[in-house]
């Protein structure tokens, strides 16, 4: 065991003092191998990253633990036949329903409604083109975890009496009240005065959506000025994050009790979960992965292939030396290892290079842009074990034939 050590030892040794020797051709013979280290892991940190980021969208926009029950759902993925279908099948949701999930989804910390329109917004000669305006139940706040930076959101009494009080998005009060507390100002809206108590926190752009243009009052309110709901959503919260899968199902049994809907019928309501959605998220994001980080590997081919070409001119120019280490009684398989460590230590080197350019590259990108780089442990082992796995069998065949060189012949080229 400890010749055994010592053999492995010295070949590291000798490995490192030949890298060492020829550092200028070590380098650039490891161009190949750091590039594309640094290219797997920089697109990995960029999957990654995405995946992030999308999820924290998604979850800033829809809350936590949060589903919503609308008359049609994902309807970009059905069939024209299929909608139209739905469409006739499936009633408008009413209020009746939200009050029968309130009292019968037992699992549902809260459970409110949602609908909303566009508008323009006009007064004092300031105009905002294209916002939206959402007739909410009080607890909207709760499901969706708003964050309210000013004042306070809708209350229950305001949106049992339909008052004319709103809550404004960033861009909204931005555009009225510059530079001013909006709490007690009025803004029209529908073209009636309402008496601001809130504004939420900036969001910025989520996915196109630019949800800081959104304004929120009594759903009460909206009815009153835009009559009947025509496309009403409900939305729910489980009361229990470990639970949140039994909430969903605790809705949908009641809601299908609710419209008689007994054994094999389909449901007459869509229902979306964001659970379900962060499924679909990590989905897409594997699916680039698996795309795009076979075609980053393509460069650590090439830099296999320069390591390889290296190492047979390292057996060449070194061809007296092995053939004086067996004629001192080395083996074949001792050669043999020795040239393979000398090629996985050199391509572990060029990982680790790659893997401080990819950390640099990561970095820099994250602090001047907006986007998210994750590096993962995954594809720091994947590139690090890619690396010294091509450097092993880079230097298989340049190994197998120092090993195989007889040493009379090797010992007369010198």
């Amino acid at each position: 065991m400890r010749h055994l050590y010592s053999f492995y030892a010295e070949a590291t040794r000798i490995a490192l003092q030949s890298i060492f020797a020829h550092k200028l051709r070590a380098f650039l013979t490891l161009i190949g191998i750091i590039i594309g280290v640094a290219s797997v892991v920089v697109v990995g940190a960029a999957v990654s990253g995405l995946n992030t980021y999308v999820i924290e969208k998604v979850s800033k926009m829809l809350g936590a633990n949060h589903f919503m029950i609308a008359r049609m759902a994902s309807a970009g993925e059905m069939s024209e036949e299929e909608l139209e279908k739905r469409n006739r099948r499936n009633p408008k949701l009413e209020f009746a329903d939200m009050e029968w999930l309130q009292e019968h989804c037992q699992s549902c910390s809260a459970v409110g409604a949602q609908v909303g329109r566009g508008t323009n917004f006009e007064q004092g000669g300031i105009r905002f083109l294209g916002g939206i305006i959402f007739g909410v139940t009080a607890n909207m706040a709760e499901i969706e975890d708003k964050t309210i930076v000013e004042g306070r959101f809708l209350q229950p009494g305001e949106v049992e009496r339909g008052q004319l009080v709103v809550v404004l998005g960033a861009d909204i009060k931005d555009k009225f009240f510059p530079d001013v507390d909006a709490i007690g100002k009025e803004l029209k809206v529908g073209g009636l005065p309402m008496r601001v108590v809130g504004v939420e926190e900036r969001r910025g752009p989520i996915f196109g959506d630019l949800v800081d243009k959104h304004v929120y009052i009594p759903i009460s309110t909206f009815a009153r000025l835009y009559g009947r709901p025509q496309d009403m959503q409900i939305h729910g919260k489980g009361a229990v994050p470990g639970q949140f899968q039994l909430s969903i199902e605790d809705a949908r049994t009641a809601l299908r009790n609710y419209h008689k809907l007994v054994g094999s019928q389909e449901d007459d309501f869509g229902l979306v979960n964001t659970e379900e959605l962060h499924g679909q998220i990590d989905q897409f994001t594997s699916a680039i992965a698996l795309v795009v980080v076979p075609i980053t590997t393509i460069s650590l081919l090439i830099g296999a292939i320069v390591v390889m070409n290296i190492m047979i001119v390292s057996v060449t120019e070194r061809t007296f030396e092995i053939g004086l280490r067996k004629a001192m009684g080395a083996q074949r398989r001792q050669i043999l290892l020795q040239f393979l460590i000398e090629s996985a230590l050199l391509c572990a080197f060029g990982g680790v290079i790659g893997l401080l350019l990819a950390a640099g590259i990561s970095w820099l990108i994250s602090a001047l842009t907006p986007i998210t780089m994750t590096i993962t442990i995954v594809y720091v082992l994947l590139a690090i074990g890619m690396s010294s796995g091509i450097g092993i069998l880079a230097g298989i065949y340049p190994a197998f034939k120092a090993s195989r060189l007889d040493p009379i012949v090797a010992l007369t080229r010198n």
